[in-house]
């Protein structure tokens, strides 16, 4: 069974034989994982922000990088920052991200993120024409896209989900930016993330959310009825809007 073409993606390599452990110091899970099938994870700025998520996976001495295509210059370009005298090599990998649903192709892996969002594989053939509305996917699991809820620079990811998207390990030991997702993770209680939500009619992406006149956060991805927004908890309440359109927290 082949996959839908997922075009907006791109899969980068690392090769060379320090290409584990010079990973491994670098991004929020454990590549330990890899064994067992996709690595979901983050790079982050020393400062513990966010700057791209992507999947890892293994294919004989290289481990694949699936990222989004509009990210993967510059995600290598960091990379490359922190190679040193490390014996690894980043490059493009030459092939297509196929997604799909049901029965997985052979040598596809699981998304690690959702049950619901299918399975995954790297082939050197392009995908079927999409026709599964992903949108609608993400919205109703709450899962956050790049560049639009995962905001380079500027996202936290534990206000993202990581933890519960399988995307941070707590007992890997260090990586770029560890200390701050720690510190978030341990000392202090988060009041603002990403959450689902219902509204009463569509938005535009970015639109701010009012409580009682104060802003409490805004709405991202939209579909059915639902969508992702980015709220502060001290500000959410019942009397949310976005616009003309009333919007309620809805049922975790």
């Amino acid at each position: 069974m082949r996959g839908e073409e997922a075009a907006d993606r791109r899969v980068l390599q690392v090769t060379g034989k320090d290409r584990r452990d010079f990973l491994q110091g670098l991004v929020t899970n454990d590549l330990e994982r890899l064994s067992q099938g996709l690595v979901y994870a983050a790079l982050l700025t020393p400062q513990g922000k966010y700057l791209a998520d992507f999947f890892l996976a293994e294919r004989g001495e290289a481990i694949l990088i699936d990222v989004k295509a509009d990210m993967a210059e510059a995600l290598a370009r960091r990379l490359g920052m922190y190679r040193l005298r490390a014996d690894v090599a980043i490059g493009d990998a030459a092939l297509h991200v196929q997604r799909g649903l049901g029965t997985p192709s052979e040598g596809a892996f699981a998304d690690p993120r959702h049950p619901s969002l299918g399975w995954r594989l790297y082939a050197p053939e392009a995908g079927d024409t999409p026709v599964v509305d992903w949108d609608a996917l993400r919205v109703s699991a709450c899962i956050p896209e790049s560049g639009i809820e995962l905001i380079p620079d500027d996202s936290y990811i534990l206000e993202c989900g990581f933890e519960r998207l399988n995307g941070v390990d707590f007992r890997k030991g260090c990586y770029v930016g560890q200390e701050v997702t720690a510190r978030m993770k341990h000392k202090t209680e988060l009041r603002k993330g990403l959450f689902p939500v219902l509204l009463e009619s569509p938005v535009p992406v970015g639109t701010e959310i009012l409580s009682d006149g104060k802003v409490a956060g805004r709405i991202f991805t939209q579909s059915g009825g639902m969508g992702i927004a980015y709220l502060r908890l001290d500000r959410a309440g019942d009397a949310m809007a976005a616009g003309e359109a009333r919007v309620t927290l809805a049922e975790a």
